[in-house]
């Protein structure tokens, strides 16, 4: 199963990335400004392959890669994150995602109770989730998704992070999860519940049976794989998931601002409550 090889080739990237020797090229210098990305993607380049991604892989992933500007306004500008939490709910349309929510629930019914019986998480986070990040799909982000990768690689902020995100991408593409044309959020997450590449690696699932991982068209893979990330992060079955109960800490590893981790606890509890 594909499925399969996707997560033996992670771990055969992460080993060769982790045993990487001293005297592998150095990583190519970043910037907080546009200046120098055309070289520094060559340099990267050069160290990726260098790395062991293939050429191929790297001159069609790279193809049509630009320094993408909506990612850095994006990524100096999370004010919301900031908000108090009833400024939060209003914002995200809380009341509304609860209200749609509950229908997702029993229109899915078989879908939420499969994934329960597999992963040990309930409906209410997985909606939660799921109706913040793209209002349940309907809005996936328009940005270049290898762009916005690269960009944050480049980007001296957080650029040990992004790089590992980008080798993440490159591997996607290569085993054919990640179209170089492929388009989503800001920052590179991907599908309907907006992975990073790296968590698409790491805890991607097929939850339909098809024998691929398809975040952008199967809610069924999106939402297990969802589910598979905080079975990853320490959910324990039959737990409870509000502040200051076992779960909680798992939601808390979907996203690190306490106002989000308490907005899905709370749109989850609504929904788990019918």
């Amino acid at each position: 199963m594909r499925k399969t090889r996707l997560l033996l080739a992670a771990a055969a990237v992460f080993a060769m990335f982790q045993a990487l020797p001293a005297t592998a090229e150095a990583a190519p210098q970043c910037s907080n400004t546009s200046a120098g990305f055309d070289q520094w993607v060559v340099a990267f380049k050069q160290e990726a392959a260098a790395n062991g991604v293939s050429r191929s892989v790297l001159d069609k992933a790279f193809a049509n890669v630009v320094y993408n500007r909506p990612t850095i306004s994006a990524d100096r500008g999370q004010k919301s994150f900031k908000l108090s939490f009833d400024a939060f709910m209003q914002k995200r349309g809380g009341q509304a995602i609860i209200s749609r929510g509950k229908g997702m629930k029993r229109a899915n019914a078989a879908l939420f109770a499969n994934i329960e019986r597999k992963y040990g998480v309930p409906a209410g986070p997985l909606i939660a989730i799921w109706g913040m990040e793209t209002g349940f799909g309907s809005y996936m982000g328009t940005q270049h998704t290898m762009s916005a990768v690269s960009t944050l690689a480049f980007d001296c902020r957080r650029t040990a992070y992004f790089t590992d995100q980008l080798y993440a991408a490159l591997q996607l593409v290569g085993e054919g999860f990640l179209s170089p044309q492929a388009r989503g959020a800001a920052h590179g997450e991907i599908g309907q519940t907006q992975f990073l590449p790296r968590n698409v690696v790491l805890y991607g699932a097929d939850g339909d049976g098809d024998g691929r991982v398809d975040m952008v068209g199967s809610r069924a893979d999106a939402l297990a794989s969802t589910a598979n990330f905080l079975k990853g992060h320490g959910w324990r079955p039959g737990a409870g998931y509000q502040p200051g109960e076992p779960n909680f800490a798992a939601i808390s590893g979907w996203n690190a601002a306490t106002v989000y981790q308490q907005a899905i606890a709370y749109i989850g509890q609504q929904i788990d409550a019918n």
